[in-house]
């Protein structure tokens, strides 16, 4: 791995839940960036596409799985229950299930599952539903630690989609992008242990973007977007280190969430809003440029690579989308692919693997130069928008109604069998 990622990959990792190999505990993977670890994929697919080791119906929702210790966790919508799943990670089977009521109905969108990704650390699930139930899970049997009703709380109103915000584990504190506005409740932190709050901070409604950490100039930063802003908190007291604004009010939302360059972050969205790059510094922090150009991503947040970004321009619902790589730095675009679609990505083995919305997997060279696509096949024949999740060369994706593991692991060479002479 490039040595920029590699340093950034370490700093992240002193924030982010102690992972076990190969596992995928949380949005965006172990370091919650989208890089894999310690994966080794094929560099092509059989014909028909990469083989399904299991499948199985789900409810509603866009939340991805987490997985972690050979265990799966389903995060879903089943009629007026919203149900947490585990199941063995290679075979699909089940080995709990615990429920709890939801009344919430879809408005801007007919989606009434839960968005937001589970987390899982210590053997416990975090998960956070789609009415703002907040709640902690013991991993080994789905018995609930502690729950909190975070909307009722702190006087939350629905938004346009519902709760879509994955909570983050900074500095064993729970941090949570709540919304709660009026009891200057923006972010809140809980206890892991027993969800007792022990700060609120920022004045701001929620987004669907989820929060990432980094330790700079000897501290802990966890930083959010929330309805309006860009901003970096100290998880153990929830001062606001920095600030920008960032979003727009009306029919819009902030999707994408933040990525870490080094010393820089990178925020994207659309609705006319576009990016943002500025610099961390150790007092006070610095905006050096906002633009929709080159990148206005509606939801997808794009992976850093060898200090570039690639990642997706445009929206899914209106309009084009490119794939494109470029240089933050400078905003020069490295290469681009036109029309390519609204899609995820993730990297693992220095590959792209691309989940477009309109069900097709792709598997590409993770490249500065150039796009080379290497496979591709279409998985669901239906809008696709819940984020893969990559552990131990499988691959869990899933549509509206159906979930399916699929084997991308490169197979280990065989071993030469001896040969005896007489």
């Amino acid at each position: 791995m490039k040595i920029i990622q590699t340093i950034l990959l370490l700093l992240v990792s002193f924030t982010n839940p102690i992972c076990h190999a190969g596992d995928w505990p949380q949005i965006l993977g172990p370091y919650r960036n989208g890089h894999a670890a310690g994966e080794t994929l094929a560099a092509s697919w059989p014909s028909g596409g990469p083989e399904v080791k299991w499948q199985r119906p789900v409810g509603s929702g866009f939340a991805g799985l987490a997985v972690s210790q050979n265990t799966a966790v389903l995060f879903h919508r089943v009629g007026d229950q919203e149900t947490v799943e585990a199941l063995n990670a290679e075979t699909g089977e089940p080995l709990w299930k615990q429920s709890a009521p939801v009344s919430y109905r879809g408005t801007f969108n007919p989606n009434d599952g839960p968005i937001a990704v589970p987390l899982i650390h210590n053997n416990k699930i975090y998960t956070f539903g789609i009415a703002g139930r907040l709640q902690c899970l013991d991993l080994k049997n789905g018995k609930v630690i502690w729950s909190r009703d975070t909307h009722k709380e702190f006087q939350v109103g629905e938004g346009y989609f519902g709760v879509g915000s994955t909570p983050i584990i900074v500095d064993d504190k729970l941090l949570v992008n709540v919304g709660g506005k009026r009891k200057h409740a923006g972010v809140v932190a809980f206890s892991l242990d027993r969800g007792f709050t022990q700060w609120q901070a920022m004045q701001d409604d929620a987004s669907y973007s989820s929060p990432t950490s980094a330790f700079l100039h000897g501290r802990y930063y966890a930083i959010f977007i929330t309805r309006l802003h860009l901003a970096g908190l100290d998880p153990k007291n929830g001062n606001v280190l920095f600030q920008f604004p960032f979003g727009k009010r009306g029919p819009t939302v902030n999707g994408a969430d933040p990525v870490v360059v080094g010393n820089h972050v990178f925020a994207t969205s659309s609705y006319g809003v576009g990016g943002f790059w500025g610099q961390i510094e150790q007092i006070g922090t610095r905006e050096i440029w906002r633009s929709e150009k080159p990148m206005a991503s509606q939801y997808t947040t794009p992976i850093e690579y060898d200090g570039k970004l690639i990642g997706i321009d445009g929206r899914q619902d209106i309009g084009t989308a490119r794939l494109i790589c470029f240089d933050p730095e400078t905003r020069k675009v490295e290469w681009e692919e036109n029309n390519f679609g609204y899609a995820t990505l993730l990297e693992a083995d220095n590959k792209l693997i691309i989940m477009k919305t309109d069900g097709t997997l792709v598997l590409a060279e993770a490249s500065l130069e150039t796009y080379k696509e290497l496979a591709s096949e279409q998985i669901f024949n239906s809008t696709t928008r819940a984020l893969p999740a990559l552990s131990n060369g499988l691959l869990y994706v899933r549509d509206g109604k159906t979930l399916k593991c699929l084997k991308l692991g490169a197979d280990a060479p065989a071993t030469p069998e001896k040969t005896t002479t007489n």
